[in-house]
């Protein structure tokens, strides 16, 4: 069976559980020979990690922890900078600092929990979510993605260290790569470090 790596940077807690298994469905579902490895991410506050010297030594840091094939994955949330004005700017440090690694940067348009907003009908009757969950009209446009599925939870607001992983696990990933250009983007990047 043919082993792959690859290591990650995060901003959130909650991404530290979540990412990994993010992940590994992706690479099951492009690859289902494949075997992924990811070792625990390595998290960083999104301060530290544009601040100069921040990126460039967690990436030297995280490339190590990868052999030949595989490479480094950077995935924050965008907030309120522009993705595709950060994110070269970004990129352009980290290819810098390990250019021996291949390496994908992706902000997640606003935030992460977007991806689940683009996907909410997979989510319908689960985890305190009623039966009907009829995704927002621009999903990577709302500002508070936590607080929309705070509102849509009965009773239980969302909390990203209890909530993430388990709904990384159930969202319909093909509905969030429909309605959620950074999904996509996560989807082809994650294709390109696995691709020998």
């Amino acid at each position: 069976m043919t082993a792959v790596t690859i290591a990650t940077v995060v901003e959130g807690h909650g991404e530290v559980e979540a990412v990994p298994l993010l992940l590994r469905r992706i690479v099951a579902d492009m690859a289902p020979g494949l075997y992924l490895n990811v070792p625990r991410p390595h998290r960083i506050g999104r301060h530290a990690l544009v601040r100069p010297g921040g990126l460039e030594n967690v990436v030297k840091t995280q490339g190590d922890r990868v052999a030949s094939v595989g490479g480094v994955l950077i995935l924050i949330d965008a907030d309120d900078d522009c993705p595709a004005e950060l994110a070269p700017q970004l990129l352009r440090r980290a290819l810098a600092a390990r250019s021996d690694r291949r390496i994908a940067l992706v902000l997640a348009n606003r935030e992460y929990e977007a991806w689940f907003l683009a996907a909410a009908q997979s989510l319908a009757g689960q985890r305190g979510f009623p039966d009907m969950l009829e995704p927002p009209g621009r999903p990577e446009g709302i500002r508070g993605a936590k607080e929309w599925l705070s509102g849509k939870r009965r009773g239980r607001p969302y909390k990203e260290t209890a909530d993430q992983a388990a709904l990384t696990q159930r969202f319909d990933m093909k509905a969030a790569r429909t309605h959620s250009p950074s999904f996509d983007k996560l989807w082809r990047d994650v294709e390109r470090l696995i691709s020998e």
